[in-house]
Formats: structure tokens, sequence, C-alpha cells
């Protein structure tokens, strides 16, 4: 019987335990095109998820604040239980987040060159402490691609990527995301307009090809090569695999002995252990993460401390999250959703008034939801919490921003002089959930 294949799936189909390589660990550095990337890891782009908020807070989660303790580490050698992990900044300065490059939601690239300026901020939104910071574009038209490119790099972004990954069926209908898999000859054409349109560096994500029948990874990259783009990532399944099976890394290792170019794995990267593994089996340049991030925001700076202490002990470790450090996540992120949304009211007020003023009749603009965020993100964040079954539904029953906020601080309170037990990413239907626009 064939198998049924569903995009909408975010669960790991029994994924493969990997130990840690001895002699092998995710690269410190690498650089694509003038931009150097520091460590070598990725955050994928997620539509729904990827936004301000939540990049920024991913850059924060993986702040070195301090020298982490080995208490809660999962030990690679049970005599390193009263070892402690050094600070990354001090062993390797430009080690400042344990993320190195982050990307934007994808962005349509028909939308964004027929939105209005003011409109296309809220689209392109981005910090200062974001850098370096890479815009994802999804189309089919080569001139509205560039066009779309042209707009992306004046509006300050360090890379701009192109997404051949995205099954979604809305996506693939229009010729986009993985759709273009079926069309080399047009992603040339759109390689060479976009490549012609900025100087910034670009690059390109995408899967192994349609379906088994018609694996084109490798054909792929190297055009992306000769065309001039600086970098590639591949999500080593076919867009017909949607999230379903085990990646296969061997399609990673293919494009890896194939270009010059860097190459950035990606697909079933869970932990520390599997980053190393698949650098281990691929070698390649980079480790893109997207569905473990948001159930462990921690695991780029898990990554980093390994690759820290490996480096100035020979002995790599990292640290598990406790209930205090998940507690301070939780009420960070929602902090921040709360603040920014907040931003955007004022932004909006005033830009109503100043259309009022000028006798014209202001328009409501919708705002996204903080509290369906809220809830949103507490289906992940709160996995692998003992009891955390009862905090999500304290979480959507809350009606307002300050509601959420008060039922993560009476659960937490109520665990504080609870024991301890041991943080797993456990998965179910709400998680897999996830939007289906994720490549």
């Amino acid at each position: 019987m064939k198998k049924r294949y569903t995009l909408e799936q975010k669960k790991w189909d029994s994924p493969a335990e990997h130990a840690m390589p001895e002699h092998t660990r995710v690269p410190a550095s690498f650089t694509i095109g003038k931009v150097r990337i520091a460590p070598a890891t990725v955050l994928a782009p997620m539509a729904g998820v990827t936004d301000t908020v939540f990049r920024r807070f991913i850059k924060n989660a993986s702040q070195f604040a301090a020298p982490a303790t080995g208490a809660g580490a999962p030990y690679l050698d049970s005599e390193m239980r009263d070892r402690t992990t050094p600070n990354v900044d001090a062993i390797t300065t430009n080690q400042q987040s344990g993320c190195g490059l982050i990307m934007t939601e994808f962005t349509s690239a028909d939308g964004l060159s027929r939105m209005r300026e003011v409109k296309r901020k809220r689209y392109l939104t981005y910090y200062d402490d974001e850098h370096p910071i890479s815009a994802q574009l999804f189309g089919s038209n080569p001139d509205t691609l560039a066009d779309s490119a042209r707009i992306v790099q004046d509006a300050g972004f360090d890379l701009v990527d192109l997404n051949l990954g995205c099954p979604a069926k809305r996506v693939v209908a229009c010729n986009g995301g993985s759709g273009l898999l079926r069309d080399l000859p047009q992603i040339e054409r759109i390689f060479r307009a976009v490549r012609a349109a900025v100087t910034i560096p670009f690059t390109v994500k995408f899967r192994m090809g349609w379906n088994d029948k018609y694996i084109v990874c490798v054909d792929l990259a190297r055009m992306a090569e000769d065309c001039g783009l600086n970098a590639v990532a591949l999500h080593a399944r076919t867009r017909e695999d949607g999230y379903t099976g085990q990646a296969r890394w061997e399609y990673i290792a293919a494009v890896k002995d194939a270009v010059e170019i860097p190459v950035i794995g990606n697909g079933d990267v869970r932990t520390p252990e599997d980053a190393a593994a698949m650098v281990d089996r691929t070698h390649c340049d980079a480790v893109m993460i997207g569905r473990a991030a948001p159930a462990n925001p921690w695991i780029f700076r898990q990554i980093a401390q390994y690759t820290a202490s490996k480096e100035a002990t020979g002995v790599g470790i990292y640290d598990i999250p406790t209930d205090q450090d998940r507690y301070r996540m939780i009420r960070t992120y929602f902090q921040m959703l709360v603040d920014e949304i907040a931003l955007e009211e004022a932004a909006e007020a005033q830009r109503a008034a100043a259309i009022v003023a000028a006798g014209q009749i202001a328009r409501d603009q919708r705002h996204r939801d903080a509290v369906g965020k809220m809830k949103q993100f507490a289906a992940w964040f709160t996995h692998g919490v003992p009891g955390g079954a009862g905090l999500r539904k304290a979480i959507f029953e809350a009606k307002n921003g300050n509601a959420v906020l008060s039922a993560v601080e009476a659960f937490f309170e109520t665990r504080a002089n609870a024991p301890q037990e041991s943080f797993s990413l456990e998965h179910d239907a709400e998680l897999e959930s996830a939007p289906a626009a994720w490549g």
C-alpha cells in the first residue's frame, strides 16, 4: 500500500537518535558572499512563526549572559558532572549568539512589488540587533522577483533568499515554492534576473525535487553556482514527502560534493547531536533548524555551547533548560509580543491622526492578535514541561495578554519547589497543526 503523504505533519516520524560525533562539530563560522555568519547555524524561515518578535526572541534566548553550569547538562562523559561550560564570549568573541543567521517569513514577491511603501515597511520590519538577517521571497516571475529583491536590498537586509521549498498547495498552485522544481529553465531565468538586480548575497532554499522520480537538487545547486548565487540550502525531502519520513541527508552530501559555494543542511535536526551528526555525514558548511526551534528555543545556544566547550577543553557539553529557564523564556516572549503590538498600535494611531488632519478618512487597519499568537506558541513552548497541558488550557482560555501572563506566573509559582524532571521534545496534535508553509 502506497504511503499517504501529508504536508501538514509537523511532528517527526520515528526520528533517528544520533550520538555526538567524536571529532566533528558544527563550524564556528562560515561566510556567504562577504557576510560572515557565526556560529554556522541558521533559523529556518517559517510562515506564521519567524516574525521580528520570534527572531529577536531566538537571538535573546541564544545569548550567553554568564558561564553555564554543567549541573543540568546531558553529558557525553559521566565524569564531566562537575565541570562547567565556558562562556562562549570568552572563547570566540564573535559568538555572541547561538544563532548565526535569522530569516524572515517568506514573502510574496508579487505582493511586495505592489504594496505601498508604508505597508512594505510592515512586512519587512526588523531591528538593528537582528543582523545578519536574510529576507526570503517566493514567486515565479523573474522581473517581479528582481524588483522585490531590490526592495529587500534597499531596506537594508544583509541577504536575499529565494524559496523553492514550500510545499503548501496555495503556493505551489501559483508555481511558487517547490512548484518551480518542475521547471529548471524558469528557475535559471529567475536566478539570473535576481543576481543582476542586487549586489547583496543571493541564496536559495530548495527541496530535493518534486518527488522521488524527479530529483533535481544536484543539478539545481550547480545551476545556482553557475548563476552567481552565494550559497544553497537543501531541505532533504521532496515536495511530495511534505514533512513525513526521514530527511535523506545523503542528498545534502551529494550537493556538497557538487559545488564550491557554501551548502546549508536542513531536515530532522532536533538536538545538538543531530546538528553535529549532519555535519559529520554531509560535510555541509552550516545547519538550518526549523521545527525544533519553537519547541526548544535554546537549541542554537546548546549547539554553540557544545562547540565552544569542545574547542576550549576537548570535551563538549551543553545545558538542558530548567523550569525557571522555561518560565523566563515563556514570559519573555509573551511580553515582547505584547510590547510589539503596542508599538504597532501607537504607530497606526499616529498614521490615522495624520490622515484625518489632512481631511481624509482613515481606515481601520487589522493588527496581529497578540493573544492568538500567545496561544499558538504556548503549544510549542510548554512541551516537556510536566503538567504543561494544564498551562496550555489556561492560556487558551485567557481573554487578553495580561490574563495569559498571569496564567504563566501562577503555573510556575506552583512548580517552584517541585522536583525537576527532564526536558524532552514531545509532540501532540497541537504541534502538528502548525502552518503547512514551512519549506
